[in-house]
């Protein structure tokens, strides 16, 4: 029989499983957690063009492109850095929205 502990405990399985599945992308994500496609999609944008950006630096040092080289290892260390500053202004702005909210609400 179906009861209402069953079914919480099946939602909270499904949603430690959910978190797990797109725990990689999370260092390229804007948001702390990855909870839509398109979320996904922009963490794996990302998570593209930093590897972009790394091939490219290889192949510039490859070919003797020191500073170009370099440019790109700078350019993909900035990019989660950016990206981490981002995630923290959008938690400190939800933080404080949450916090005009009346307190019966």
């Amino acid at each position: 029989m179906i009861t209402r502990s069953n079914l919480a405990e099946q939602l909270r399985d499904y949603q430690v499983r959910s978190q797990h599945k797109w725990a990689p992308l999370t260092l390229f994500s804007s948001t702390t957690q990855i909870t839509s496609g398109s979320d996904a999609a922009k963490a794996g944008l990302w998570a593209l063009l930093f590897l972009a950006l790394l091939i490219f630096s290889f192949i510039a040092l490859y070919l003797r492109y020191a500073w170009l080289g370099f440019t790109f290892v700078c350019l993909a260390i900035l990019l989660p850095i950016c990206l981490k500053i981002v995630r923290q202004t959008k938690l400190a702005r939800k933080r404080r929205r949450r916090m005009l909210l009346p307190l019966s609400m």
